[in-house]
């Protein structure tokens, strides 16, 4: 079947930056911050060896449309694969990373995932391919191909240099699941379309690019790059597509939000404060140290990394939630055509169920009703630093929100 996606590439995007008729400003100053709390918490991921090197990262909701009560949520667990869990957040299954295909070579490494229909995807960047599993009555099952192509890389040899898959969303179009993808360490994102592969299982075909810019030209006439490890692009994470237009939204996460449609050229909608701000790379520190005062250019409500995005659709609005990972909030937006309006800024703190969030990754959001648990829907994301620790281990988790908590 054929779809109804550009089939071009963009490449060598350039932008110039001026007063965007989607970027909406608020305030100045610092954002007014709601604190709401978590009702239930998985349990504590340890990224050690101990551990089975279990980092938490991106969550996803599976919605039993039987009984919304038995939905579950899936997450990433880097190293120590796919966890799959309840409303209370007691985990009722767990896949791990597949083995090194030979010995030398990277093994499994599970970063993002997400649902299209039944049908589970996850980002496999320690060994460039997706992986799929079939969902039925909240049960997985691995439907991946023995033949998945690897996603950027021309061969393995390439795949250790782990500019691999890594960012994931997923959507239907025209009764085809397609997956957006982006590369690590690179602007690219690739648009996939799952297919069955003749022998019961799921693979993948690329159907086409977006190359987004690594420098842009701010209102001054100079040009600004992000800051970035040496040899590194400023990558993408956090996506995800609007379900009522297939428009992907995708966090780059030391520029901003970008609107990126099946038909047209992308546009950034929002920036982080660190925009346009000049910043030196710290080799004995191995980080970027803000060397110059803020930009004008700058946004207000985002704090690199720019990462989770998810979209909560009720009585016809819209609203993108975005994680601001730098300093441990979220930020939402209604969304009204084309543009996004700044509505108002949370952060996940202390309460009696659960630990607040810090430093974010993913996020999830659904406006159905999930049983007595989650009555007006559920709002689950990654917290980046779980307490309480275990000495100097790091420990990470998914922590569940009624949505109703959320300005």
């Amino acid at each position: 079947m054929k779809m109804r996606i550009a089939g071009v590439v963009v490449a060598a995007l350039t932008v110039t930056l001026g007063v965007h008729p989607a970027y909406a400003s608020g305030p100045t100053g610092v954002t007014e911050l709601t604190g709401v709390t978590a009702a239930a918490e998985t349990a504590p991921n340890w990224d050690d060896e101990a551990g089975g090197n279990a980092n938490a990262d991106d969550p996803a909701i599976w919605i039993d449309q039987k009984d919304p009560g038995r939905s579950v949520v899936l997450g990433t667990l880097k190293n120590g694969g796919l966890t799959v869990f309840d409303l209370t957040g007691k985990q009722v299954q767990r896949f791990a990373t597949p083995p090194a295909p030979e010995e030398g070579q990277e093994s499994g490494r599970f970063n993002n995932v997400d649902i299209v229909g039944n049908l589970a995807v996850v980002t496999d960047r320690g060994r460039d391919q997706l992986r799929t599993y079939a969902i039925k009555n909240g049960r997985l099952t691995d439907v991946t191909s023995a033949n998945a192509p690897l996603v950027f890389s021309k061969d393995r040899e390439e795949v250790q240099d782990q500019r691999t898959a890594y960012g994931l969303a997923t959507t239907s179009i025209n009764g085809q699941p397609v997956v957006a993808v982006t590369r690590r360490s690179e602007t690219r994102v690739a648009f996939l379309r799952l297919v069955p592969d003749g022998r019961g299982k799921t693979t993948y075909q690329t159907v086409w690019y977006v190359d987004l810019p690594a420098s842009f030209t701010l209102t001054d006439g100079t040009t600004w790059s992000p800051c970035e490890d040496p040899g590194d692009r400023p990558q993408l994470e956090g996506m995800v597509f609007d379900r009522t237009t297939n428009d992907l939204y995708a966090a780059q996460e030391d520029v901003g939000v970008w609107r990126i449609p099946q038909h047209g050229k992308p546009e950034l909608l929002e920036k982080v404060r660190e925009f346009g701000q000049k910043a030196v790379y710290n080799e004995q520190t191995e980080e970027c140290e803000a060397a110059g005062p803020v930009s004008p250019d700058a946004g207000k409500h985002l704090s690199a990394d720019a990462e989770g995005l998810t979209i909560a659709y009720e009585h016809g609005r819209r609203t993108l939630y975005a994680s601001s990972q730098g300093d441990s909030t979220f930020a939402s937006y209604r969304m009204d055509g084309r543009r996004l309006f700044y509505r108002a800024g949370f952060e996940v703190v202390d309460g009696p169920a659960a630990d607040g969030v810090q430093h974010s990754d993913g996020a999830a959001v659904t406006t159905e009703p999930l049983g007595a648990r989650f009555p007006h829907g559920l709002f689950a994301v990654h917290d980046g630093d779980n307490t309480p620790g275990d000495g100097d281990r790091e420990g990470t988790n998914f922590k569940l929100v009624r949505l109703e908590k959320l300005p």
